[in-house]
């Protein structure tokens, strides 16, 4: 029910993966997913549609994608027509925290994405060409592995991050849904969005989108890779994932503010959707 915890077999020291010019098939592409990693995501070709958060977008070629850490995605490719793309996913401790006296982070158009909850950018010829060299010297030196391949990766991907953040700052972000989507749908999802912490059901979302639940669910399952309260569930964890880390709020407070019925509840969904206890997630957030 709830979203897949994407695994890296990444050595920890290198927190760093990347899936190189992969073209996906919509029979296996990855379920819905998230993870603690950031992720940029460039289409070479062909077409799709990817749900990212709360929108449905249409992927084409030269489209780009910034996903930050714990956003629930899933990409659809096209039967006849399917998406050959580069996915780019990194840890933030590699990306150095230092501003060197400047207000610059690498991290910035994430960051944007995130407070903006839109996470197409709108992409120049110059930097889709930027990004297809420097994406191809990346995988040049992992296959290589000349001493210091590591370092020359993240090199790079820093070189990335700031033509992404250079060329993409002056502009607003590609936030237009797909027409896959009906009106109603992306109105339901805005509308889960304010409200995934209440006691909202399936019943009170039928009335709000004007469809019969049966079609609600169907279409919702279709569009998103999710059922409803898969969905909702999945957006109550990552809000106390956050508030784990960024409050000082007991256990209990989070869980009933995330609107989880009782206790045991939360830490049953907590443990298998994140793989650890919320306590045991806010000691490792600290350390």
């Amino acid at each position: 029910m709830n979203p897949l915890r994407k695994q890296f077999n990444a050595d920890p020291a290198f927190p760093f993966s990347i899936m190189h010019r992969d073209l996906k098939n919509y029979r296996t592409e990855l379920p819905d997913h998230l993870h603690d990693w950031y992720e940029i995501v460039y289409v070479h070709s062909g077409k799709g549609v990817f749900f990212i958060d709360q929108t449905i977008y249409d992927m084409r070629a030269g489209d780009l994608f910034v996903i930050p850490g714990n956003t629930i995605h899933r990409s659809f490719p096209d039967r006849d027509d399917p998406v050959t793309s580069t996915a780019v996913f990194f840890s933030p401790v590699l990306i150095q925290p230092s501003s060197l006296g400047e207000s610059f982070s690498y991290l910035r158009c994430f960051e944007l994405g995130r407070a903006r909850k839109s996470f197409k950018l709108d992409c120049t010829d110059s930097l889709r060409e930027g990004i297809e060299a420097l994406v191809d010297r990346i995988d040049a030196e992992l296959k290589e592995q000349k001493p210091g391949f590591r370092h020359a990766v993240m090199l790079i991907v820093h070189q990335l991050l700031l033509r992404i953040n250079r060329e993409t700052a002056a502009g607003s972000p590609k936030g237009e849904s797909s027409d896959a989507a009906p009106d109603w749908m992306k109105s339901l999802l805005l509308y889960i969005d304010e409200r995934f912490c209440e006691p909202i059901g399936l019943a009170e979302l039928a009335v709000h989108a004007a469809v019969s639940p049966a079609h609600l669910s169907r279409l919702f399952k279709q569009l998103t890779g999710m059922t409803v309260t898969g969905f909702i569930a999945a957006k109550r964890l990552i809000r106390a994932k956050e508030l784990l880390l960024q409050t000082g709020d007991g256990v209990g407070q989070i869980a009933a503010a995330c609107g989880f019925e009782s206790l045991p509840h939360f830490h049953r969904s907590f443990k298998r959707f994140v793989g650890t206890t919320p306590a045991a997630y806010r000691r490792s957030g600290a350390g």
